[in-house]
């Protein structure tokens, strides 16, 4: 049987967006998939034991990601994009897959429709807009300035002409390349494909309505980097709740030492990740860190996770049933911490708002709090419905055949072959 070549394009601005697509290449049967991962240079740790095809495109740094959020900037411009766009083209006319899955390349809603192929998105359901959202506002210098009441205030009032100015780059950019613009709503940009798979459920984040045949929820991607736990894993303490400690790769590590320090004088055990972020010297006799450790299993061993908010984290704790404390900076995190709290199985602190007193408080009534972990427990059996690799081959295996069969429509980018005639549905049916 002939495989089916996919190529993946990974956007190194956070882990997240690295490990969400290496999970699903490393899931896919090699005896039916030719895989191929694109990735700028700097996570090789990542790709251990990996089999794929590599190839090397670029991405801004992570840091200038990370400024340009807590800044409320537009985190690409014009040139930026257009960059992508050309570095895009050069591995998709080297690769010729049948089908582009890409993780937060928003550069591929002009190259995978200038060259006619089938272009998959994942992303998180919070940021879609067919689905339910509800903001705060982020960690940005508005909220330096004022009381976080007012500020939200303001935010929400601000925020469509935020995104519309966020949504500028793109369309100049497909613009460019005769395409249309797709209008001043981030969320729209951030979800264009021909197919819009989310990294979630729709128990946490429910459609507004019946979602378009093209979008799907796929259910959590669940990764960990694959390295050697540290020396004292197997010695933990067994007398004491663990509490898994990792404010990820987004911008809150300079943190860490002052959680642990909040969570000292509390009858548990910590188990940190640094991330690689900060390092953290003469930790607490009640903490035991590493740069990086097996989330998915030190989630397990939890009673409670502490994290930035995001979705891998998060999901991480809940696919264990456990609960979660998000303390959350960015847009992201405030969105998918809003969906934990509403199914009751985590809180938020706010980042620039952290007192240890406030976060030793929280995690002491959570720990108690036996609702809580019935909550994460549910949310658990959610996850169960929507195991991602299972439904991601299922899915790409319907795509090739949709569009082998399909009707070309040519490669003028605005629509890849057989999309039109019936939405994608023939793809999709089993996914919803």
């Amino acid at each position: 049987m002939e495989r089916i070549k996919i190529l993946f394009f990974a956007e190194a601005v956070t882990l997240a967006h690295v490990g969400r697509p290496i999970a699903l290449a490393q899931s896919l049967d090699p005896a039916r998939f030719d895989v191929h991962f694109a990735c700028a240079d700097g996570y090789d740790f990542c790709f251990t034991g990996t089999q794929f095809t590599r190839w090397t495109i670029r991405s801004i740094p992570s840091q200038q990601f990370l400024d340009a959020l807590a800044g409320g900037k537009p985190v690409y411009n014009t040139a930026t994009l257009a960059g992508y766009v050309e570095d895009d083209l050069r591995v998709l006319d080297a690769v010729r897959p049948d089908i582009v899955v890409g993780d937060f390349r928003l550069s591929l809603s002009v190259s995978a429709r200038l060259r006619g192929i089938p272009y998959v998105s994942l992303m998180n359901a919070y940021w879609s807009p067919y689905v339910v959202q509800h903001y705060a506002v982020p960690h940005i210098p508005l909220t330096r300035l004022l009381p976080i009441r007012i500020a939200n205030a303001i935010f929400r009032m601000a925020r469509p002409v935020a995104f519309a100015s966020h949504s500028v780059p793109l369309n100049r950019v497909r613009r460019q390349y005769g395409l249309p613009s797709l209008g001043t709503d981030l969320r729209k940009v951030y979800t264009d494909a021909d197919y819009s798979m989310y990294a979630d459920v729709p128990e946490l984040f429910p459609p507004k309505n019946l979602l378009p045949q093209q979008h799907a929820y796929i259910g959590p991607i669940i990764w960990a980097p694959p390295l050697a736990k540290p020396d004292w894993w197997d010695t933990l303490p067994q007398d004491k709740p663990i509490i898994y400690v990792t404010l990820g790769s987004s911008g809150q590590g300079r943190l860490l030492p002052l959680v642990l320090d909040a969570l000292a004088a509390l009858p548990v055990t910590v188990i940190a990740a640094t991330a690689g972020t900060i390092d953290v010297a003469g930790a607490p006799a009640n903490a035991f860190v590493a740069p990086y450790l097996p989330g998915d299993l030190a989630a397990r061993r939890a009673s409670l996770v502490i994290c930035n908010g995001g979705s891998p984290t998060s999901q991480q704790a809940l696919v264990a049933g456990v609960p979660v404390l998000g303390i959350a900076a960015n847009l992201d995190q405030f969105l998918n911490m809003s969906g934990v709290m509403k199914a009751g199985a985590g809180a938020l602190l706010r980042a620039d708002r952290f007192r240890a007193k406030k976060l030793a408080r929280q995690v002491s009534a959570m720990l108690d709090d036996r609702t809580l972990a019935t909550s994460a427990r549910r949310v658990a059996d959610a996850f169960a419905n929507y195991p991602a690799p299972q439904r991601m081959a299922a899915f790409l295996e319907g795509v090739r055949a949709f569009h082998r069969f399909a009707p070309s429509h040519g490669t003028d980018g605005q629509q890849v072959a057989g999309v039109a005639d019936d939405d994608g549905s023939a793809v999709l049916t089993n996914l919803h």
